[in-house]
């Protein structure tokens, strides 16, 4: 893997996040040599990431033999397994952490998915996990269903770093901008450093495609296939940009208040019709992060573009874009519902395989 496509991406102000995390790569100096080399400056993780890296590794061995020597059930030893892994990227991290005043060298932990539609269990368990893993450079991750925006609220006037994750529409990321600043607010009445606090909010791309394709393939209209993710990316980049125009915004900017930042999250490609490289490419502009897997990074590096900024200035063709597909009669609405649904049953399913996974190896 080649660094200088990605050293590119990196100088064009999109901070790359590897979306994938493993004992394997922590313990092999994989991700030491990522971090390095390749200009990667953060991590996430998800119960399927986990569930995944669980299964296939033989390195967790030997600490859940340990933890059920000691009696310790299935589900705290899925938490002191994710929490090891957590902890020690962040440690990896850290470095980027300090270098960027707070702002990369992050890693982000998931709340339990069961609890999406638990708004109080959901802070309580952001506020558990912040204080378990004990690390500045954490983001908890909480769902963007609408009970989840308002958990988003209450993480953060808790002084909770939070990474919003399951977001797919404009209408919910500007939602989400706004829990951001109430949360902030309240932070702030609570006595915390704002500057401290950090938030991002994770746009899912390539699936908006998949189910758009799915639905426009059905009625016979193809021309309109893959157009619909990138301008419905685009779109919620403006819509977040606006909620820094308010006045209480700009009063807890005064106080050093950062604005929440666009992740562009799910952007393997899905389709072998469309280039690999494809939803990171076309969203490339300044103060976003965007994460890949593996094989994502890997091609970026090998063959990726950065051609100046991809988003800012184009709303007007993404609108167009959205309204052309509406138009053939996808309901987007429902689209961006079940994505939701989907997302949060998917990391709920692997929740369940990650506990099963452990239980047999305890």
């Amino acid at each position: 893997m080649t660094e200088d496509k990605l050293r590119a991406l990196g100088d064009a102000g999109v901070a790359i996040w590897l979306d994938e995390l493993s004992r394997d790569i922590l313990e092999n100096g994989e991700f030491e040599r990522l971090v390095r080399d390749c200009s990667v400056t953060g991590v996430t993780t998800n119960p399927t990431i986990f569930a995944n890296a669980v299964a296939r590794g033989s390195r967790y061995a030997v600490q859940l033999e340990r933890l059920a020597a000691n009696g310790i059930d299935v589900a705290e030893a899925v938490r002191a397994v994710m929490i090891w892994d957590v902890q020690r990227a962040a440690d990896v991290l850290r470095p980027v952490w300090e270098k960027t005043g707070g702002v990369d060298g992050r890693v982000s932990l998931e709340v339990n998915p069961e609890l999406a539609d638990d708004t109080a269990a959901t802070i309580a368990e952001a506020v558990q996990l912040w204080e378990l893993v004990d690390r500045p450079n954490l983001l908890v991750k909480i769902p963007a269903t609408r009970a989840g925006v308002r958990a988003v609220t209450g993480a953060l006037a808790a002084g909770v770093n939070v990474n919003v994750t399951l977001v797919f529409s404009a209408r919910r990321c500007a939602e989400v901008g706004a829990a951001y600043v109430d949360g902030l607010e309240q932070a702030r009445e609570n006595g915390h450093d704002l500057a401290s606090i950090h938030s991002v909010s994770s746009l899912f791309v390539s699936r908006v495609d998949t189910e758009v394709d799915m639905r426009l393939d059905a009625k016979g209209v193809r021309e309109l296939r893959g157009r619909a993710a990138l301008a419905n990316a685009r779109l919620a980049h403006q819509a977040l940009a606006e909620v820094w125009e308010g006045d209480l915004w700009r009063s807890l900017a005064e106080d050093g208040a950062r604005p929440q930042r666009l992740l562009w999250a799910s952007t393997g490609v899905k389709d072998p019709a469309y280039p690999d490289t494809k939803y990171v490419t076309g969203l490339v502009t300044p103060g976003t992060v965007v994460t890949m897997p593996p094989a994502t990074l890997s091609a970026f590096a090998d063959h990726g573009e950065v051609a100046g900024d991809q988003v800012t200035g184009r709303s007007e063709e993404a609108a167009a874009d959205i309204a052309a597909v509406a138009a053939a009669g996808i309901d987007l609405d429902d689209v961006y519902t079940t994505l939701e649904q989907q997302g949060v049953a998917k990391f709920a399913a692997s929740w369940a395989a990650l506990h099963a996974s452990v239980g047999s190896q305890s």
